[in-house]
């Protein structure tokens, strides 16, 4: 096996936050992703680098077909998780997942759109990605993919078509979204639900995911009256003894729990026309080790009680 120059590994670590954000929005696991990342370099260890005519298109190629590979797996797990799956929350305030100045840029890391990403082929969520997020034409994704170019072009509109009809549409800016961030905070922990029913948008859907492992709704819950119960009583049963913390999260607002130095869970809340229409919590602790991680390098966070 070839051994790896300390310039050859610098080279490859200048690739990684790129690879890591690719692969994150093939599988919705930062964990997964951090594994199809590390295999890929792996790869590029054990490589004859001299026939590597283009480094970042021979990784991105070795990354999407490890994730391609992973996808049909993870679809099988999913059909027998506990209660609704959500992504893997991933902190984007460092834009460890890129640019994230836009409400575009925003949109492309949400919840709401790797949920939709989930109704695509790996093959099509392949070519709707490296299209939409990384900008590659039709002939590098035919390259990446082994396929032809109007195959690769064929793939795109078809995946596009399937995202169309649900796709999200933020309209908050980040100032905006913190401050009904703020907001919802301030309601939900003195509990007064009329203030908190206020911010919710009529027909809010409240999601949560435990994955059978820690308590959460299996069921989701419609309707900002429902909603607003539902998150009082949250704060009844011992929530309001945990330290929270206001964040952005896979590119919307999102408040974090945190006790005694662990994160115990996170909300993301989707804002449209200045309103909470989504609230998505994610409980499952397998799911938080990634973000626990970016917490701890962070030092101490400022949290609020």
């Amino acid at each position: 096996m070839p051994k790896v120059s300390a310039r050859e590994a610098e080279e490859f670590e200048s690739f990684r936050p790129r690879l890591f954000s690719l692969a994150y929005r093939l599988l919705g696991s930062a964990a997964e992703a951090e594994d199809a990342v590390q295999d890929a370099y792996l790869r590029w260890h054990a490589a004859d680098r001299a026939a590597i005519e283009t480094p970042a298109a021979w990784l991105t190629r070795v990354v999407t077909n490890l994730c391609h590979n992973r996808m049909a797996s993870a679809r099988v797990r999913r059909e027998a998780y506990v209660g609704p799956w959500l992504p893997e929350p991933v902190m984007t305030e460092g834009a460890r997942l890129g640019p994230m100045e836009s409400a575009e840029q925003r949109e492309a890391v949400s919840m709401a759109m790797l949920l939709l990403l989930e109704r695509l082929t790996p093959a099509e969520r392949a070519a709707f990605v490296l299209r939409e997020a990384f900008g590659h034409s039709h002939r590098e994704i035919a390259a990446v993919l082994e396929i032809s170019e109007a195959g690769a072009q064929q793939l795109y509109h078809r995946a596009r078509e399937r995202v169309a009809e649900g796709r999200p549409r933020f309209r908050a800016t980040r100032a905006e979204g913190r401050a009904i961030a703020e907001r919802f905070l301030r309601a939900a922990a003195v509990g007064d639900l009329r203030s908190l029913e206020s911010l919710l948008a009529a027909d809010v859907a409240a999601w949560a995911d435990g994955g059978g492992k820690s308590t959460a709704a299996r069921r989701v819950i419609v309707g900002a009256a429902k909603v607003a119960r539902y998150l009082g009583s949250w704060v009844e049963n011992g929530a309001a003894e945990i330290g929270v913390a206001i964040g952005e999260v896979n590119g919307q607002p999102a408040l974090y729990g945190v006790a005694e130095g662990r994160l115990l869970g996170v909300m993301v809340l989707e804002i449209t026309d200045g309103l909470v229409s989504t609230v998505r919590t994610v409980v499952n602790p397998d799911k938080l080790v990634h973000m626990s991680a970016r917490l701890r390098s962070q030092g101490p966070s400022t949290v609020s009680r």
